[in-house]
């Protein structure tokens, strides 16, 4: 029996502290996990499931106008956010309960506080202390809001889950995906809205087709995009307003800005400094391809570190992590190539692989392929509005190196596609492949002529 109190003490009950924590328990581990805020982490409260909630809600919107062009007469549609705050929280509610029970019933002794190291084998939760074997931190991030005049009077996305009311303006600030969602957000749900970004083109990083594609959908939709600004000072009114000064001296009058201009590891308080940990030049946690950081004893996965910054990633490193600790026999390392994934805006982007800018830059001859077209439920509802899918392809190989997609269900369809991708699928099996007719996928297995070749 060991002199520490648990094996393994995870700080952090996000998504990679909860898998590494159930696994490593399920491996025979004495474990603990300390969590101060939220249970099951960002995504499960203040992430992913209530934002795609709220996305769905927005989405409605779209849905009842188009139905009258398919013989339904909704008379006099109405909405309630309070409703939907109240339905959001009993489902929140619900999953932390099954977040708790899964640690339990593994084993796992949950602690209720924020955790805080005293050295490399010590953590201290309120008036106690508790000793370790290992330490794993997984503390995830925390939204970013630069210094500027009036910076208290804006929320973060962790806000905007909890508003008391829908305001009727709102400016959301930003260029990533939690920027975009918002602003799509708000937009249906009826807000007047507007995003602005500081860059000439929002959601960098993606393909600059997607972003392209993007704008100029949301612009047909009435949201307002504002690039290259930011905002240089706020001002609140006596009507409880808000005044935004932008950089290029334009105003705004607004009632709500909710910045979404990234987001930094969640480090504060954590008692780092006791420790050999360091962080690297960005702020995060630095660490090895096994997670440990330059203090042996402690590791670190998820958002603390430099990775990709989506909860499959969190997820599969904390398995990673649990196998290579307590059950190095399974052990199988993360591959961090070819990972899907979507932006839930209204329409949904997905994407997975290089984007056509990132394959030329690694030096591959590239086939290109593209389609836009109206997607079948949009003719009767006498919608404009375009898909948009993209084959990035290697010339030599055949190999299908990207998949880029703007539409409704884009999500969906990339996580099929993303299976094909990981077993290595040509252009060629593409083409081989028959079509579900008719559905919007199918025009993945269906573009023949390339738009352009090196």
């Amino acid at each position: 029996m060991s002199d520490y109190d648990f094996d393994l003490f995870v700080i952090g009950a996000g998504s990679g502290g909860v898998r590494a924590s159930r696994m490593a328990a399920g491996f025979g581990a004495r474990v603990a996990v300390a969590e101060d805020r939220y249970l099951g982490g960002t995504c499960v409260n203040v992430g992913c499931v209530p934002k795609k909630l709220f996305a769905y809600a927005a989405h409605f919107a779209e849905d009842i106008a188009d139905a009258a062009g398919f013989g339904w007469d909704i008379a006099s549609p109405d909405f309630t956010w309070a409703r939907l705050l109240e339905n959001k929280n009993q489902e929140i509610t619900r999953l932390n309960g099954i977040y708790h029970n899964l640690l339990t019933s593994a084993g796992v002794s949950l602690i209720n506080g924020r955790a805080r190291l005293q050295d490399a084998h010590h953590v201290v939760v309120g008036e106690t202390t508790y000793s370790a074997e290992r330490i794993l931190i997984a503390t995830g991030g925390w939204p970013f809001i630069p210094e500027f005049p009036g910076r208290e009077h804006v929320i973060s996305s962790n806000e905007a889950f909890f508003l008391d009311a829908l305001p009727k303006r709102t400016l959301v600030v930003g260029g990533g995906y939690i920027a975009v969602e918002f602003a799509c957000i708000f937009e249906g749900l009826g807000c007047e809205s507007r995003l602005l970004y500081r860059g000439d083109l929002f959601l960098r990083g993606f393909d600059r087709g997607i972003r392209e594609h993007m704008a100029q959908t949301l612009g047909n939709k009435g949201l307002e995009l504002t690039f290259n600004a930011d905002v240089e000072r706020i001002d609140k009114q006596a009507d409880g307003s808000l005044k935004v000064t932008l950089n290029n001296g334009e105003t705004i009058a607004t009632d709500l800005v909710l910045y979404a201009t990234g987001r930094r590891p969640h480090l504060d308080g954590l008692g780092l400094e006791n420790t050999a940990v360091t962080l690297d030049d960005k702020g995060f946690i630095a660490v090895d391809t096994d997670y440990q950081t330059t203090e042996p004893s402690i590791y670190a996965i998820g958002d603390v570190t430099d990775t990709l910054q989506l909860t499959p990633v969190a997820l599969a490193e904390g398995m990673a992590l649990a196998r290579r600790l307590y059950k190095p026999d399974e052990y199988v390392p993360v591959d961090y190539n070819d990972i899907p994934t979507a932006v839930f805006c209204i329409p949904n982007i997905a994407t997975l692989g290089l984007s056509e800018e990132d394959a030329r830059a690694a030096g591959h001859k590239l086939r290109i392929f593209e389609s836009r077209f109206r997607a079948m439920r949009n003719t009767l509802a006498g919608r404009s509005e375009q898909s948009f899918m993209k084959l990035v392809v290697d010339q030599q190989s055949d190999r299908i190196l990207g998949i880029h997609m703007i539409g409704p269900d884009a999500g969906e369809i990339l996580q099929g596609l993303a299976v094909a991708v990981k077993a290595g699928a040509t252009k060629a099996v593409f083409d081989a492949t028959l079509g579900i007719h008719p559905t919007a996928a199918e025009e993945f297995v269906t573009m023949r002529t390339p738009t352009r070749e090196d």
